[in-house]
């Protein structure tokens, strides 16, 4: 069925407001990160918090936890007892900007492109995903006075750097976020224009190493060649982790693994891939070689297998250098774990090979960062059917079920304390927006699109049965 024309027609009448209220959020720095200002983030909150108010939601607030960055939580529950409950998730932090003088327009002042594309940090991560449901809601209860589901949101302040309070924060407001299908925007779209639901993530491990050969640092002049120094015994430590070819050379991390099956295999291979936009939107620089020689292969090393990168390398800055032996260097390793991989394993793996034979007998300290395991889904079922309805409707073709090779910590924490309900990844990103990176984008249409998926998810999954997993729903 859909949402009403009414609700569509009231939905393109405000997009501007829409866009206008992004606008609003995006100019607020609110990042998470240490060393920024936690203030911004809560400027930030409150914003959300009055465009939920703003849109029809009840029982807005702005809630914490000891430590944590604030979240917001609103509801509207008149849908009656009988309705389903659909709770939906986004989060308002957003990354550092980055480098300044690589992005084209500021950072913080949303700017509109000629391409038809939204600039600027957060504006598609993931403060789009707070206001495209925002917008859905706002044209139902303008349009009906109603909704068809009873619904329920939660908007965090941390994801960015990692959710540590959230399973905190779910298990104290358990009864209260109770729900009967998660509805969790922070994802992505495999192509412009191509709605797609997220049914795999891989999970983190993020470990800083600190090698020490010195206890200060020496002239290399006076004393290079037979004594060592960090810098030299941290590459050979690195070295170790992976192949020419960048692939991870330590058996015991990529142990584990699931392979996957014939059906899996043909499913990714059915895609559509293009490997000279992959390689162009990857900035892949000529000459380089492209790790994957398929489709199926390149999505399932994408979303499927271990991958291994160094993320920070710390010794001495360039601008900074004498001719001197490195009395420390430091680094960080994350290695993206596949679902299905245990990372308390992974992270045993790579700490142990970091630790073994140190060159020179260099001092080797490591600390774990981050541990995260993957998750996946069967994304079958009256709740992935309703998705997939209204993902075809906003959009105006079929959606795909793809995985994703990043980390969404937060996933794992709401499977756990909410019992097991459906959990719908949907998602703005698409493959040239640089989440994360300077000139992160929003694709405006995408964007209206999402917005128009969103209200028809409304209605669909009012005939989705209730299923709620959680006491004193």
């Amino acid at each position: 069925m859909g949402a009403p024309a009414a609700v569509l027609e009231a939905l393109e009448r405000d997009f501007e407001q829409a866009i206008e209220d992004l606008s609003a959020l995006v100019r607020i720095p609110g990042v998470s990160a240490d060393g920024f200002d936690p203030a911004a983030l809560e400027r930030s909150a409150e914003a959300v918090a009055a465009l939920l108010s703003g849109v029809g939601l009840e029982a807005v607030e702005i809630l914490r936890v000891d430590g944590a960055h604030p979240y917001v939580i609103g509801e509207w529950l008149a849908a009656g007892p009988d309705a389903p409950t659909a709770l939906i998730y986004a989060h308002h932090d957003v990354q550092p900007p980055g480098r300044p003088d690589h992005w084209k327009t500021p950072p913080f002042e949303p700017t509109r492109g000629t391409d038809g594309r939204l600039y600027g940090r957060g504006v598609v991560d993931d403060k789009a995903g707070i206001v495209l449901h925002a917008a859905a809601l706002r044209a139902w209860l303008s349009a009906t006075a109603r909704l068809p589901v009873n619904v329920k949101i939660v908007v965090e302040g941390e994801e960015e750097i990692g959710s540590g309070h959230l399973a905190d924060f779910l298990r104290a407001h358990r009864d209260r976020l109770a729900a009967d299908v998660l509805v969790l925007s922070d994802t992505a779209n495999l192509a412009t224009g191509l709605p797609s639901l997220t049914t795999s993530l891989r999970g983190i491990v993020n470990v800083d190493v600190r090698v020490r050969a010195l206890d200060h640092p020496l002239h290399s002049g006076m004393w290079g060649g037979p004594v060592p120094d960090a810098a030299s015994a941290l590459i050979k430590l690195l070295a170790r982790l992976v192949g020419d070819n960048g692939e991870i050379s330590v058996p015991e991390i990529t142990a584990g693994a699931p392979k996957l099956d014939d059906e899996e295999r043909a499913a990714l291979a059915d895609l559509p891939f293009d490997p000279v936009g992959f390689r162009r939107g990857a900035g892949i620089l000529e000459g380089t070689v492209l790790g994957a020689k398929s489709a199926a292969d390149a999505y399932e090393q994408l979303w499927f297998r271990p991958a291994l990168a160094l993320l920070a390398l710390d010794g001495m800055p360039l601008a900074e250098a004498a001719n001197q032996l490195m009395a420390e260097a430091r680094a960080r390793v994350g290695v993206r774990v596949a679902p299905g991989q245990d990372p308390q394993q992974v992270c045993d793996a790579l700490v142990a090979c970091l630790h073994r034979d140190p060159p020179c007998g260099v001092r080797v300290e490591t600390r774990v960062q981050a541990l995260v395991p993957g998750w996946k889904t069967r994304p079958a079922g009256p709740a992935f059917d309703a998705a997939r309805r209204a993902l075809a409707a906003g959009f105006g073709r079929e959606a795909v079920a793809i995985g994703c090779g990043a980390t969404i910590p937060f996933v794992g924490p709401f499977a756990e304390v909410l019992g097991g309900v459906p959990a719908l990844l949907l998602g703005l990103e698409d493959p040239p927006c640089n989440a994360h990176g300077e000139n992160e984008s929003l694709h405006l249409g995408d964007f209206q699109k999402a917005a128009r998926a969103s209200a028809h998810l409304l209605d669909e999954l009012s005939r989705v049965p209730r299923v709620r997993g959680v006491e004193g729903a």
